[in-house]
């Protein structure tokens, strides 16, 4: 498996604990020789083979779709996009996932991915979604993955950043940060300091079969943690968090703001209740989304408006 490959398997390691977060009790830990079906179908959804939703062959064809070309390095914008595409055919995890753009959170936008008809979600919505009254229209809540692709400087990162960084950890739906130093991409969990806490994707082992009847899945699993200075960190990231239920993204977005954007210099993003004026409608973004690379999605007064998508500096996979 090339270093390229291997990035990629980093960044769906993301979703797979995410998952593990929600389908397992809180207080599950892993044992070796585990039998937990539940368990194991999440690993399965990763295994190196064609027909698993999040395998490297999938991401990888996925990534076509966003102007890569197989073997072609990834950012963490474009995987974020990629993922979003892929867990369209999640349909047991019945998931959402979001990308916000341009660093900015709209509201209106989650609501209208996550919020789904009581009458139409009987399938795959499962006991942990979030009924409301009738009086505010009957509805329940698909649980959402949140990815905020950020660039947060040239080619080092800005140490205005710092604090702002640091601070997303603290929130309880913080998934981690997808990002690395320059060349070497890293799964980001915590910090300690001003040291970031992360796993190394990078070690060479051989593929696990899980569909045998006792699978050794001792390599989805590490022992250990590793550390960095904060001022290592390459400046395109994205922050991934998890809200289970429409009362916890409310809470996010007061949290978020509180911490993350009134409280430091430079918040790292914004949140907003309705699109800023000159975005085209949340439909039409989606379908165009899903159409065409990410690289040239809105058009403002005829003229094209081009993102940043967070790849140009960072892309060694």
């Amino acid at each position: 498996m090339d270093g390229t490959l291997k990035r990629v398997l980093q960044l769906a390691k993301l979703i797979a604990s995410e998952r593990n977060k929600d389908i397992c009790i809180a207080d599950w830990q892993w044992s070796q020789g585990t039998k937990d079906e539940k368990y194991l179908r999440v690993l399965r959804m990763f295994q190196d083979k064609k027909n698993c939703t999040y395998s490297i062959h999938q991401i990888a064809q996925m990534g076509v779709s966003e102007g890569k070309e197989v073997g072609q390095w990834f950012g963490p914008n474009t995987i974020a996009h990629v993922l979003r595409k892929l867990s369209t055919f999640d349909k047991w995890s019945s998931l959402a996932m979001h990308v916000a753009m341009d660093s900015v959170v709209v509201m209106d936008d989650i609501r209208k991915i996550c919020r789904v008809e009581t009458t139409d979600a009987e399938d795959g919505i499962r006991n942990r979604t979030q009924s409301h009254g009738a009086a505010a229209g009957a509805h329940s809540w698909k649980p959402l993955v949140l990815f905020i692709p950020l660039r947060l400087g040239l080619s080092e990162i800005n140490p205005i950043y710092y604090c702002g960084l640091k601070r997303t950890f603290a929130l309880k739906q913080s998934l981690g940060i997808i990002g690395g130093k320059p060349n070497h991409a890293l799964y980001i969990i915590g910090v300690v300091g001003d040291d970031l806490v992360f796993l190394d994707p990078h070690t060479t082992q051989l593929a696990v079969d899980l569909d045998v009847e006792c699978p050794e899945d001792e390599s989805y699993h590490c022992a250990h943690a590793s550390r960095m200075d904060i001022g290592q960190l390459d400046p395109s990231i994205a922050l991934c968090f998890y809200l289970a239920t429409e009362a916890e993204f409310d809470s996010w977005c007061n949290l978020a703001h509180r911490h993350l954007i009134s409280q430091t210099k430079q918040p790292l993003f914004e949140i907003t209740e309705h699109r800023p004026l000159g975005w085209p409608d949340f439909a039409e973004e989606q379908q165009r989304l899903d159409e065409e690379p990410q690289s040239t999605e809105f058009t403002v007064l005829e003229q094209e408006r081009k993102f940043d998508t967070s790849d140009d500096e960072f892309e060694i996979l």
